[in-house]
């Protein structure tokens, strides 16, 4: 259940609001006094939050002196966000505009002589990075998607979808125009967020020349298979080979039940000459992504895991000589796990990032002279602080241009200086904004689980936090399970913007998250409600010790996995917490397995269905619907209409139980969102429930 974003109001920032507060409660007071003591600057409101500009990387000029960055800014009136591309130098300076079109820009590649083409609404785009006019260079019906051009600019690989069943009615019966029915006879019939019509995005190559695509080849043949994968996959899973003469592209050939239950991605080449399709990881069974090849074209390296079936299995980097046919994994006795990687300039090193105690940080790792004697590589840390690096753009001559953010800065692109080890900004598109919001303070903290290991958390404290006040104070449970809680920036999940609100906030690195050990992310499989909710009760309690929190205003929080975990703690909690809130938290696990769609990630991570006996501790112990009888705390539950991983039914159970026993209780249905909240409007409306709901129980 991998992969997870936003807002609300200035009301709860007026005194007014602050003063109908109960006059014991002495922390109000204390919020409007560190408001006025903040040197003049403004707390983080939510609408401070989503005015901030989202910052992507878009790519380096060959020279490598330049970047093309992108920024997405929201507009409240419309609803909706716009996005244009920006330059400017490595080296930091003045940035000029380089597009300014309404909708959204996205850089595929610069050419030697300066030339940008890139993606608008579908179709590809021309403009010298130097000046001039832009000129649109296609014209496809439908529309171009993950577009990859050919190392000598004469194909292109891209994606486009293709109707391969006939599961809507409107296209098995052409003469009911006005229905709207779907016929099923197997399984995917729901992803994420979407029914499947029966359309599967296929990679396409075709030659190209001058803006004119012909001669363009389904490489699945009208095959039921996606690539890129749904429904998260982009022009990462596809990529050309240095000569020119073969593709790559990501898919997981299986169909209905059979798809629904792995993970067991390939890569496959297609030879354009021969026309051939290899599976270049046969007999590799888990998830295979990613390929990338180094510059000239001798290695091949991707991530790769090994168990079919494991969504969160450790995430290694393999390298494949295709001279000499030999594949080694460069990772294989490393204690961690893999985000992304990129190769170095010369062909030596693969740089890589992965999360690693509470942060995610950048590694290298040698590449051996001679693979046939598979010595272990040596794999180093080559970056340390308190902030995440979260992509790697590209190498400099003076170090690698990457994506950072911190708990309280989002993101932005700096050069990491691989001799002096530091991070030079070289967009600050959020520096004017940041510099009027008063900061919070972060901290790291160890605290000792009930088993004796230590276990770490960040805590955010809010502005002017003076230790001589009692604050109320937020657990948060992350989602995942399998997700690491580390430096990133949340526009929904925000800390900086919860502490901005006077609430002391604490992020437990409990079991089951990358950075601590593969065994430390494993131990949470088929234990949901086990160590890791006891972790959660060991690092609040630790913190509820120091005489600044407020024992009687503790709540928590969390969404997904650490939406199941707050209903697990209100039937378990025994009077710790005054409030809960839950977002599309998982309540029933025997009613949750009959309805969600990635049934690999049950059957791995819960042991399999609820009718094998061998899962019964996980249907019943670990069940938050059988400790509702304990349940006698106030709480909030939100719901997506359009939640396919965590489908409606969750939330409706848990919020009809909660009034049927008469507790404190509200539901938040949002119609149109999915297991996140995208839109601006919706997610205002989120940050005014959610701090709305605190006010009134903590």
């Amino acid at each position: 259940m991998r992969k997870s974003f936003i807002l609300a109001i200035a009301l709860l920032l007026s005194s007014s609001t602050f003063a109908q507060r109960a006059p014991e409660k002495i922390i109000d007071k204390s919020l409007i006094t560190h408001r006025m003591q903040s040197f003049g600057k403004e707390v983080m409101s939510p609408e401070k939050l989503w005015k901030l500009g989202r910052v992507s990387a878009e790519g380096l000029t060959p020279d490598g002196t330049q970047l093309i960055y992108g920024v997405s800014n929201y507009n409240f009136d419309e609803n909706k966000s716009e996005k244009n591309l920006f330059i400017v130098s490595v080296k930091g300076g003045t940035p000029i505009q380089f597009t300014s079109e309404a909708g959204g820009e996205s850089l595929l590649h610069i050419e030697d002589n300066g030339d940008a083409i890139y993606s608008y609404k579908g179709q590809l785009w021309r403009k010298n990075i130097k000046g001039g006019n832009a000129k649109q260079l296609t014209d496809v019906e439908g529309g171009l998607e993950n577009v990859k051009f050919s190392p000598d600019g004469k194909h292109i690989l891209f994606s486009k979808s293709v109707l391969v069943n006939k599961n809507h009615s409107v296209d098995k019966y052409t003469d009911l125009s006005k229905s709207n029915v779907y016929i099923y006879d197997d399984l995917d019939y729901r992803h994420w967020d979407s029914f499947n019509d029966g359309r599967f995005n296929h990679p396409f190559v075709a030659s190209y020349d001058q803006g004119k695509v012909v001669e363009a080849i389904d490489l699945l043949a009208e095959e039921p298979y996606y690539s890129p994968q749904a429904p998260f996959g982009g022009a990462e899973d596809f990529a050309w080979s240095p000569d020119g003469k073969s593709v790559l592209y990501v898919c997981k050939k299986k169909f209905g039940k059979d798809y629904a239950q792995s993970t067991n991605t390939d890569i496959y080449r297609y030879d354009l000459i021969s026309k051939r399709t290899t599976n270049l990881t046969e007999g590799m069974n888990g998830y295979d992504t990613n390929p990338m090849y180094n510059a000239d074209g001798r290695m091949l390296a991707w991530l790769s895991m090994k168990t079919d079936g494991y969504e969160a299995d450790k995430n290694d980097i393999v390298l494949w000589d295709a001279a000499m046919d030999i594949k080694l994994n460069l990772t294989a006795h490393w204690d961690g796990t893999i985000n992304s990687f990129a190769w170095s300039k010369d062909n030596r090193r693969i740089y890589f990032i992965a999360p690693v105690k509470g942060a995610v940080q950048l590694f290298e790792v040698e590449i051996p002279v001679n693979l046939k004697n598979r010595a272990l590589p040596k794999i180093q840390q080559i970056s340390e602080g308190q902030f995440d690096i979260t992509g790697i753009v590209g190498e400099t001559k003076e170090g690698l241009v990457v994506t950072s953010t911190t708990l309280t800065q989002a993101t932005e692109v700096y050069l990491y200086h691989l001799k002096s080890k530091k991070l030079n900004p070289i967009t600050k598109v959020n520096d004017e904004a940041y510099a009027q919001i008063a900061p919070t303070k972060v901290e790291g903290r160890f605290t000792k689980a009930s088993d004796g290991q230590d276990l770490f958390s960040w805590v955010i404290y809010p502005p002017d936090f003076d230790p001589t006040k009692k604050y109320p104070t937020l657990l948060f449970c992350q989602g995942g399970p399998q997700s690491a809680t580390t430096q990133s920036y949340s526009f929904r999940w925000n800390f900086q913007l919860m502490a901005s609100q006077g609430y002391i906030v604490i992020a437990p690195n409990r079991r089951g998250m990358p950075g601590w050990g593969v065994k430390w992310n494993e131990d949470i499989s088929k234990d949901w409600g086990g160590q890791s909710i006891r972790d959660y009760l060991s690092a609040i309690d630790d913190l509820a010790k120091e005489p600044y929190v407020d024992n009687e205003r503790i709540g928590a929080v969390g969404a997904s996995y650490g939406g199941y975990s707050v209903f697990m703690l209100a039937g378990v909690h025994e009077g710790r917490f005054k409030s809960f809130i839950s977002h599309c938290g998982l309540f029933d696990m025997t009613s949750w397995y009959g309805t969600t769609e990635e049934l690999f990630f049950a059957n791995h991570d819960l042991g399999g269905p609820y009718w094998d006996k061998a899962n019964e501790k996980t249907y019943t112990v670990f069940n938050p619907i059988n400790h509702v009888d304990k349940w006698d705390t106030p709480i909030l539950i939100f719901q997506g209409g359009k939640d396919y991983r965590v489908p409606i039914g969750q939330g409706l159970e848990a919020f009809q139980a909660a009034r049927l026993k008469d507790i404190k209780s509200r539901l938040v249905y949002l119609p149109e969102e999915n297991h996140w909240v995208l839109s601006g409007h919706n997610a205002q409306v989120w940050q005014r429930e959610f701090f709305g709901w605190l006010k009134e129980t903590l």
